[in-house]
């Protein structure tokens, strides 16, 4: 699934993304598994939904973000500080923090890796339509060295 929103960040503009009909037969016709197809759009509807509600509850000031038990056991601390580095860096606002935090959590994985966060922050951006540096966007698209495969 993670590689169909790296398809659809390479390959459309947000506001230029097909409907969810045609996008699973474009997605198929690139090769994609329908299992990750159905999967990936629910996702991208899962965001959109909860996007609405995030930013009508959007967080307010300068306060502190304490994870809880099963934020914690699911994003790592090496995710957890990136999170807080792309605050730091005025890439990510509280509600945007929280709709990729809602995102990362909708996975089923057991623990989010970073090379995954970085694409659900690349998504969530891409699909918000919000600007960022071109240094972010790098650091977004680099991976992580631990999780290559060695050769």
């Amino acid at each position: 699934m993670i590689d169909i929103l790296v398809f659809l960040f390479e390959n459309y503009l947000p506001n230029a993304c097909p409907e969810p009909g045609a996008l699973a037969q474009k997605l198929s016709a690139a090769g994609f598994e329908q299992d990750d197809i159905s999967e990936a759009l629910s996702w991208l509807e899962g965001l959109d939904r909860t996007a609405a509600v995030v930013v009508r509850l959007r967080p307010q000031g300068d306060g502190m973000r304490l994870y809880d038990d099963e934020e914690q056991s699911r994003l790592p601390l090496e995710c957890r500080g990136f999170l807080y580095f792309l605050e730091q860096a005025g890439t990510l606002a509280p509600d945007l923090r929280e709709l990729v935090i809602e995102r990362a959590l909708a996975l089923s994985d057991t623990e989010v890796s970073l090379d995954k966060l970085k694409v659900i922050v690349l998504a969530v951006l891409w699909r918000q339509q919000h600007a960022f540096d071109t240094l972010i966007l790098e650091e977004l698209l680099s991976e992580d060295d631990d999780e290559r495969p060695s050769h």
